[in-house]
């Protein structure tokens, strides 16, 4: 499954129009950067959704996280009964990427304590946006999605920026899952 979710999360990413960075800037290719909210210009973004796609569902139970807290499984007890499976693989997948024997890897993904955390929530983000069940996280996401798209929203901060792309990263790996 995680194979599956991978390449078509890879392949959906591949389809956002990327400028070409090889030559000076233009314009337009500036437009289209803008237009993609740095998705394709940022290795580091491309990397979370990949990975997030590969963890996603490590150490998955097999049945669903509402099934986990009518049980009252210790893992349900551990997340407080919110998106209990997804924190576990993202718990378990962290633990695993945070070993000495990956500090090369880890090294290439991020230098700095600031590529560090956005890096991490890059991960929990798109990993949590695979629980669709979740009712409250589906209307803090349709309230994200209706201030970061509306028209009021023409703001082109950083902030806004990364809200606009965090969602596209959610709706990509929601699509391929």
């Amino acid at each position: 499954h995680a194979s599956h979710v991978t390449m078509s999360v890879m392949k959906l990413l591949s389809r956002i129009v990327a400028p070409d960075l090889t030559s000076a800037p233009t314009d337009t290719e500036e437009a289209l950067h803008d237009h993609t909210y740095g998705i394709t210009s940022d290795p580091m973004t491309q990397f979370a959704v990949a990975l997030s796609a590969l963890i996603h569902d490590v150490d998955h139970p097999g049945v669903p996280n509402t099934q986990l807290i009518k049980e009252q499984t210790s893992l349900a007890a551990v997340y407080r009964n919110k998106s209990i499976a997804e924190q576990n693989s993202v718990d378990l997948a962290w633990d695993l990427l945070m070993d000495d024997a990956y500090s090369d890897l880890r090294r290439t993904i991020y230098v700095t304590k600031n590529e560090f955390l956005r890096f991490r929530q890059l991960v929990v983000n798109i990993v949590l946006a695979t629980d669709i069940m979740d009712k409250d996280l589906g209307a803090l996401r349709k309230g994200r999605w209706n201030r970061a798209f509306s028209e009021q929203s023409s703001d082109n901060t950083e902030d806004d920026v990364n809200r606009k792309a965090t969602i596209v990263m959610e709706h990509l790996i929601q699509a391929s899952d």
